[in-house]
């Protein structure tokens, strides 16, 4: 079997890791009210928390970063390129995972933006995962 990811296609997964990065303060501000929460804890995990925010915009910064300006990099099979798309297949398939087995029974608001909005980052979350883990198989068997 052979593979052949399109370098497009890992651009546009790159462009929409990005915008998962920038879009991450605006959702934890104006849809879970996440800063509310946050000083509920304790000085130290307040700081925590917000760490942690930031590892996670980062990442995804750092992701889309890499699939925009080295899309042939990530794909050429060598042992970073399958460590690379390794790490961040694990990162989005997690990702989904997690939004599958958990956030459902959480409430989100209702409003029309959010919800169509959550669908939005969920079809990009899921094509995230598909797309790392394609260029993960691809490398392995190149």
């Amino acid at each position: 079997m052979k593979l052949n990811i399109p370098n497009w296609l890992i651009i546009l997964g790159g462009c929409g890791q990005i915008f998962t990065a920038l879009i991450y303060p605006y959702i934890r501000h104006k849809v879970f009210d996440w800063y509310t929460d946050v000083k509920q804890l304790k000085p130290l995990n307040q700081e925590i928390a917000k760490t942690y925010g930031r590892y996670i915009q980062g990442l995804n910064f750092s992701f889309g970063l890499m699939a925009i300006l080295i899309p042939s990099d990530l794909k050429n099979g060598t042992h970073l390129a399958i460590a690379i798309t390794g790490l961040i297949a694990a990162y989005w398939v997690g990702k989904v995972a997690t939004q599958i087995a958990y956030y459902p029974m959480y409430d989100i608001p209702k409003k029309f933006i959010f919800k169509w909005g959550g669908f939005g980052m969920n079809i990009l979350f899921v094509l995230f995962a598909v797309v790392y883990t394609l260029l993960l198989i691809q490398n392995i068997i190149s």
